[in-house]
């Protein structure tokens, strides 16, 4: 059974929502690195802008699928930026409030790390008492990026190394 690459002091772990459908940890692997863009929450910009740091790991999370869960791991590799398609006319993230003077959305830059053996489900964690407290599983909680404790993670990561 592998183990998390180990952090840096300081380092955060978060949570990382895509729909396969939008992008998926297969694409992620294919590219090696990639823009995490079109975040249109100011609470998770805000994640984004102030608490996101280089060296920052992110589990992928799969959602609106057949099988929703953790897929995966990616490190932050570029800090928060303006996300270029708020710019962009005709991209269905296009913004016509923002500037690029005062541009409303961040964008960061992640790295793949890895792709689990198997997919940790949604069901099952929320099955497990161990995941009581993780964001996820809180009601009322949608957020498509959200902060989790390196004991989560790394919980979450052992089980994504299992065998089925």
């Amino acid at each position: 059974m592998g183990t998390p690459t180990p952090p840096k002091r300081g380092t955060r772990y978060w949570l990382m929502k895509s729909e396969p459908s939008e992008f998926s940890i297969d694409e992620l692997k294919k590219k090696k690195r990639s823009r995490w863009d079109g975040i249109r929450n100011y609470q998770v910009r805000n994640m984004l802008r102030d608490e996101f740091q280089i060296g920052d790991y992110a589990l992928f999370y799969h959602s609106s699928t057949d099988v929703i869960g953790v897929v995966g791991e990616m490190r932050i590799i570029q800090g928060a930026y303006p996300d270029p398609t708020q710019f962009e006319k005709g991209n269905k993230y296009f913004d016509p409030q923002s500037t690029k003077q005062n541009p409303r959305w961040i964008a960061v830059n992640v790295q793949f790390v890895s792709k689990f053996p198997r997919i940790v489900t949604l069901a099952e964690i929320k099955n497990d008492p161990a995941f009581k407290k993780l964001p996820l599983v809180q009601s009322g909680n949608r957020l498509s990026i959200m902060p989790i404790s390196p004991t989560h993670y790394d919980r979450l990561y052992e089980l994504g190394q299992q065998k089925t």
